[in-house]
Order: structure tokens, then C-alpha cells, then sequence
């Protein structure tokens, strides 16, 4: 019944579309709804198209306590079917514009992909066997000097240019230092006659990926992997080119419990579908780290049960960094000082990230080093919005132990425990939602100079095509590709050691 409309949005998005059709030029409605009503696909279903479609919120409250024992918070939403000039009314407050976000600035549209972010973040590769790996360590991260691994590569040296340190989210999360726990075996993208040059390797591989790869569907993905089965199932080539100046890069799991940035060498292979990026200043970290991603992150991206699940195209391809953010001296000093900090507290302490950001954000935990690591991060925070040109928001952001849910069943789990109430030391919503209205003007802003810019561009190099005179053909010649090992990170003995 209505077009670019989402499976995944609540129903009563097209309760809203369905008043809106019905309604005469001019005339108007007011609906109770969830309070998912201004986010994500819900949004996009329902309040998105009335605005861009020739309505207009002219008043709402964002978050009504139902007025009955429930524990529910809703929306209720006033539109009218005209382009009213404002002022309008958004939870009390006289404002200019109310949004499809019911935001009071940013406009309705999802927010942009920006160029200036692109090729900076990347989904981790698909090894698809776990044949290809090594466990070289215990679960207290002491190398094995037995592993098969260290055997093959004492019997033939050259078995370690296929070997490569390999991360995953256990490691990213629950190791103080952040170590990889396994190796992967990786060929690259080589033909197989390549690859029998690593007699021992290949027939590892052979041995206990091949037979897998053999299973697979009969589909042109599981054709390929059954003609190639030496090769991962999917490699980031892109990842190495944008890293190879670089000495680490930043990860961040795909799914976790709270925002959590790492460091981890260039040369580590991350693990599909976790999230590498191609930065390795503090200031990146600073601002990656800040409250003000989060918020963006949180509002943007997915989730899974109560975790955050961080996609690129959603939380950092659209994300409006502060102008200048990677040589911003006091962005770098702030990142600098909380990331050293938070460092030594997981090693001090013999605790990951995980565990480090529980007692972060428990409203009983008041340790010394916990108190100076929140301090550390509103010292972030500042810093942040002061790149942003937002001072004026300083005063306002002053976190809060809040709940971000409601748990109507706090009742005690099949162990015997009490469940745990999802507290978070954060901004209050109010600020959050400023927050997140100004970056998205901002987002709107930036992706129109983006494309006012590429304009220009085309216009200048059109012209300039335009008065170049035709040349005379000349004599081609053909010169030799590199190799394709050629283009894969050479081997470190360092990381065997």
C-alpha cells in the first residue's frame, strides 16, 4: 500500500501514512505512537515521507509516560497535509522546524555517505575455514612453543611469509593487551601452482579446508570457493592499500555492549565482519571514542538484543568529523591521555575491555581509577565539541547515571541472580538529541559542499577536455604486471616472536 515503505518498520508508521492520505489539503491529525516513531525504519516509513511529501509536524512530544501502570514512554504527533510556516511547538519549546526525527534542525532524510570518509573503514576478511588458522596460544595468552604452527615454520623458514596474526572480537574485547589468541594461513588471491610452493601449508589446508569447501552450495559463490578452496572466501585488498603507510589501525567488534576502539598493528588480519579503519592518530580515537559517535552510532545503528552492532555504511560513512579532526593538537592530546590511561587500567587490573566499561558505567563503582578515567573522557567530550565550533553545549553535557531501558521484568534470572538494569553513563536525552541534530545539519551540509564541489570539478576538467588539442596516436607497449604475492604485506619476523 505505500511506497518506499520498510518491512522492518512498527505498524504504526502506516497508521500515519494511511491518516495522512486521507486527510484534505490543509487538513490535519493527531496519533499516540511508539516511541520508535522518529528512528530508523520506522522513521523512514512513516514521518520521513509525510515531511517530504507535503506535510509538516507542527507539534510533538517525543517522550509521554503512559498515563496507566505500563511501563511505556510514547510520541504523540500533531500533522497537518500543507507546508505551514513555523514557529512550531516540540515538547514545549517554540521552534523553527520539527523534523521527521523530531529533531528541531537536520532535515528528514537519512543522513549522507560522505566522500571524505570513504575509503577509511572496512569490514574484516572472510577466512571461511577454520583450517586456515593456528592456535598458538593458552587462554592466558602464553605462546606455545609446541604449536604445529612453530614446527612448520622451524622445519622451512619460509612457511612464515604465509602466516599472519589473526583478531577477532574475543581477543579485541576480553584481553587487556588486545593480543591475537590465533595465526591465519593466507595465499592471497595466488593460482595454485603458487600455493604448492608451500608444501607444508597447502597441505594443511588441503587436509582440512578442501573437504568443507567441497560442500558447498551449488550457486556461483560456492562454485567459486569449491574452484579456488586454498583462497579465504573473501579478501579486503582494499584494507592493504589504504594501511600500508601506516604502523596500526583502529578495530571495533561488529557487535558489543558498548562503544570500544583499539589500536592493533597494521599487519594483524581482523576477522570478518569485525571492523578495521584506516587511522592511527589519537585525534581520530578522540573523536571515534567521544560521546558525541556514540550518540550518532546509538541512533544510527542497528542492534542485536542490547548490544550495538556497528556497520561502517551506517555509523562511519555518514559520520560528520570535526573539520581538521586529524591534526587537531587538543584532540590529540585528550585521545592520547585517556587511551594510555584506559591501557594500563586493563593491564593493572587484568580485566578487557568489556569488564572495563561494565565498572565505567556501574552507578556503585567509584574506584579512584575509574573516577580519573570519566574524568579522561569528558575531557574528550570537551574537546570534541570544541573542534565541532559547539562550546555552547559544554555546560549542558553533564552525564548521568540513566537507564537506557526499562526492564519490566526485574525479576530474578534461573540462576538465582538479579538481572543487571542496563545503566549507562551518559547525557541526558535532551542533549543527546541536540547533539544529534547538529550533526545532522551538519551531515546535510557537508554532503551538499560534496557535491556542489564534484560539480565544479566536472565543469573545470569538461572545459579543460574541451581546449585540448587531439594528439597523434603513437605505439603501445605492453609492460608486466607484478605478481600478485607481489602485493601482499611482506612477513615480519617480529610477530612470531
Amino acid at each position: 500500500m505505500h511506497e518506499e515503505s520498510h518491512g522492518n518498520a512498527d505498524l504504526v508508521a502506516h497508521f500515519f501514512r494511511r491518516a495522512f492520505d486521507a486527510l484534505r489539503l490543509g487538513g490535519c491529525f493527531g496519533l499516540i505512537a511508539t516511541n520508535t516513531i522518529g528512528q530508523g525504519d520506522t522513521r523512514a516509513s512513516g514521518l520521513r515521507w509525510i515531511c517530504t511529501h507535503g506535510g509538516t509536524v507542527y507539534a510533538a512530544r517525543k517522550r509521554t509516560k503512559w498515563p496507566g501502570q505500563a511501563a511505556v514512554v510514547v510520541s504523540v504527533i500533531w500533522a497537518t497535509k500543507c507546508n505551514q510556516p513555523g514557529p512550531f511547538d516540540l515538547d514545549g519549546r517554540s521552534v523553527p522546524l520539527i523534523t521527521a526525527y523530531l529533531f528541531h534542525a537536520g532535515g528528514s532524510d537519512n543522513p549522507a555517505a560522505l566522500r571524505a570518509n570513504a575509503g577509511k573503514s572496512f569490514q574484516g576478511s572472510i577466512v571461511l575455514g577454520m583450517g586456515f588458522t593456528f592456535d598458538d596460544t593458552d587462554k592466558t595468552g602464553i605462546a606455545n612453543p609446541q604449536s604445529l604452527m612453530r614446527e612448520l615454520i622451524a622445519k622451512d623458514p619460509r612457511n612464515a611469509e604465509r602466516i599472519f596474526p589473526y583478531i577477532g572480537r574475543e581477543d579485541l574485547l576480553e584481553d587487556p593487551l588486545q593480543r591475537h589468541s590465533r595465526f591465519v594461513i593466507d595465499f592471497g588471491e595466488v593460482e595454485e601452482a603458487e600455493a604448492k610452493r608451500f608444501v607444508d601449508l597447502y597441505r594443511v589446508v588441503e587436509e582440512k579446508v578442501k573437504p568443507e569447501r567441497m560442500r558447498q552450495k551449488d550457486n556461483p559463490d560456492g562454485r567459486r570457493r569449491k574452484e579456488f578452496w586454498w583462497q579465504w572466501g573473501r579478501y579486503t585488498p582494499a584494507l592493504q592499500e589504504a594501511t600500508q603507510n601506516l604502523d596500526r589501525v583502529l578495530m571495533h567488534a561488529f557487535t558489543s555492549s558498548f562503544l570500544a576502539f583499539a589500536f592493533i598493528p597494521r599487519k594483524t588480519v581482523v576477522a570478518g565482519p569485525h571492523n578495521s579503519f584506516a587511522l592511527d592518530s589519537s585525534a581520530a580515537f578522540c573523536a571515534l571514542q567521544s560521546r558525541v559517535h556514540e550518540v550518532w552510532v546509538r541512533f544510527f545503528g542497528s542492534s542485536l538484543e542490547d548490544r550495538l552492532r556497528y556497520t561502517p555504511t551506517d555509523c562511519f560513512e555518514t559520520f560528520p568529523f570535526p573539520a581538521g579532526c586529524e591534526t587537531n593538537a587538543n584532540l590529540e592530546t585528550a585521545g592520547r591521555e585517556y587511551y594510555e590511561l584506559r591501557a594500563r587500567l586493563m593491564v593493572q587490573n587484568n580485566e578487557g575491555l568489556t569488564k572495563t566499561y561494565n565498572r565505567f558505567h556501574d552507578p556503585e563503582e567509584a574506584s579512584p581509577d575509574i573516577l580519573r578515567l570519566r574524568e579522561l573522557h569528558a575531557a574528550m567530550d570537551r574537546a570534541v565539541l570544541e573542534a565541532y565550533g559547539w562550546p555552547d553545549l559544554i555546560p549542558q553535557c553533564q552525564c548521568e547515571f540513566l537507564l537506557d531501558y526499562e526492564d519490566e521484568d526485574d525479576g530474578a534470572e534461573e540462576t538465582g541472580r538479579r538481572r543487571k538494569k542496563p545503566w549507562r553513563y551518559r547525557w541526558p536525552d535532551l542533549v543527546r538529541d541536540e547533539v544529534l541534530a547538529r550533526l545532522l545539519k551538519l551531515n546535510a551540509e557537508r554532503a551538499q559542499e560534496e557535491t556542489l564541489a564534484g560539480e565544479r570539478a566536472a565543469l573545470t576538467s569538461g572545459a579543460a577536455a574541451g581546449k585540448k588539442k587531439p594528439k597523434k596516436p603513437r605505439a603501445t607497449t605492453t609492460s608486466a604486471a607484478p605478481a600478485q604475492g607481489d602485493l601482499l604485506p611482506s612477513p615480519q619476523k617480529d610477530l612470531f616472536e
